[in-house]
C-alpha cells in the first residue's frame, strides 16, 4: 500500500519559516519525481516545487529564493524548507509522487500552512 504522509505544517508569522516533510512508503522512492503542490482557499491547486530522480530541482517563480526542496532517497523523504513566508503562502500543502514508466501518481493527505500575524 502506497502512503505519502506530510508533516510540519502550522501557524507562522509573516517572515517566518517552516519545514514540511513527506515520508513515502510502498514505492521505489528513488524512481519517482517528487513534487510539492499547494491549494489556497478558493483557488486551484498549484505546483510549487519538484525534485527529479537525479536531484534536479525546479520551483514556481513565486517561491524561488525562498523555498528549497530536498530529498533523501535512503530515507524515502522529501522536504520543503520555506523561508520568508508571507500571507500568500497560506494553503494546504500536498506531497506528490509521480513515475513515468510505469505511469503512477500518488498524493498525500495535505498539511495546512497558515501565515498570519
Amino acid at each position: 500500500q502506497v502512503q505519502l504522509v506530510e508533516s510540519g505544517g502550522g501557524l507562522v508569522q509573516p517572515g517566518g519559516s517552516l519545514r514540511l516533510s513527506c515520508a513515502a512508503s510502498g514505492i521505489t522512492f528513488s524512481r519517482y519525481i517528487m513534487r510539492w503542490y499547494r491549494q489556497a482557499p478558493g483557488k486551484q491547486r498549484e505546483w510549487v516545487a519538484s525534485s527529479t530522480d537525479d536531484g534536479t530541482t525546479n520551483y514556481v517563480d513565486s517561491v524561488k529564493g525562498r523555498f528549497t526542496i530536498s530529498r533523501d532517497n535512503a530515507k524515502n523523504t522529501v522536504d520543503l524548507q520555506m523561508n520568508s513566508l508571507n500571507t500568500e503562502d497560506t494553503a494546504v500543502y500536498y506531497c506528490n509522487a509521480r513515475s513515468l514508466i510505469p505511469r503512477r501518481e500518488y498524493w498525500g493527505q495535505g498539511t495546512q500552512v497558515t501565515v498570519s500575524s
